[in-house]
């Protein structure tokens, strides 16, 4: 038995927080009559339909993908560009990816049709580790770099504290690579970061998501999280408040 915000959320129609909007305005009926509490609980054996229409139930499933570049982080597009489901033509559940990479920035992505296990990781307040590799543009100074990893100011507020780390550089031709960590999820952060110490990305890569990595994937290959994993996962978002 589960509580009925997350059947919906699982189901992927709402997050879990607009599940219970729904059920308080009286919008969800289970077995044919119409909830307006939140602690109901629902099985397997039970039909819920949201706005007059039946859920269908899915079993929840979790993949890593090593998105390419030239991919969209989205279900569709209406300019016609690859989506990253595309690379799931075989899987019937309706899953979604949890964040995002830009268009241009390859690594390591998650999906999934669990709405709530995708909510929790992508809260601000818990934290999770993303490791990014960047190839940069720019002279990239041992100050630059204690400024990234103080936290610098951009257009929507400081970002927090970060993990820098020099791997190579050549000051000649203002190259360089450096792995930073982070855990916020910004949009385009990584790169707008750079740029505001004087820096221009020019190849970005996701390298782990918290313990997750690419290990032997290549890009547009996917593989399913083993339940360890995702148990794994779950630990570390809820576990982690500031």
């Amino acid at each position: 038995m589960e509580r009925l915000q997350k059947v919906i959320a699982q189901a992927g129609i709402a997050s879990r927080r607009k599940a219970e909007e729904l059920i308080l305005e009286g919008k969800v009926k289970v077995n044919g009559k119409v909830v307006t509490e939140l602690g109901i609980k629902v099985g397997r054996q039970d039909e819920v339909e949201v706005l007059g229409v039946p859920i269908e139930k899915e079993e929840p499933v979790y993949f890593l993908l090593y998105k390419p570049t030239g991919v969209i982080s989205a279900v569709s597009d209406d300019k016609g560009r690859k989506v990253v489901t595309d690379f799931f033509p075989e899987i019937k559940q309706r899953i979604f990816p949890i964040g995002r990479l830009d268009y241009d920035t390859s690594g390591l992505l998650l999906l999934t049709n669990d709405g709530e296990f995708a909510n929790a990781l992508m809260h601000p307040k818990y934290e999770v580790e993303k490791v990014y590799v960047a190839k940069v543009k720019g002279v990239l100074t041992g100050e630059k770099i204690r400024m990234l990893q103080r936290g610098v100011m951009l257009e929507d507020g400081k970002t927090a504290p970060a993990r820098v780390k020099l791997i190579s550089g050549d000051r000649r031709k203002e190259i360089a690579v450096v792995e930073i960590a982070i855990h916020e999820g910004r949009n385009r952060q990584v790169r707008r970061m750079f740029e505001a110490v004087g820096c221009k990305v020019v190849k970005l890569k996701r390298e782990r998501y918290a313990f997750l990595g690419l290990t032997s994937l290549r890009p547009g290959e996917a593989r399913a999280l083993s339940p360890h994993e995702v148990k794994q996962l779950r630990a570390v978002a809820l576990t982690k408040p500031r």
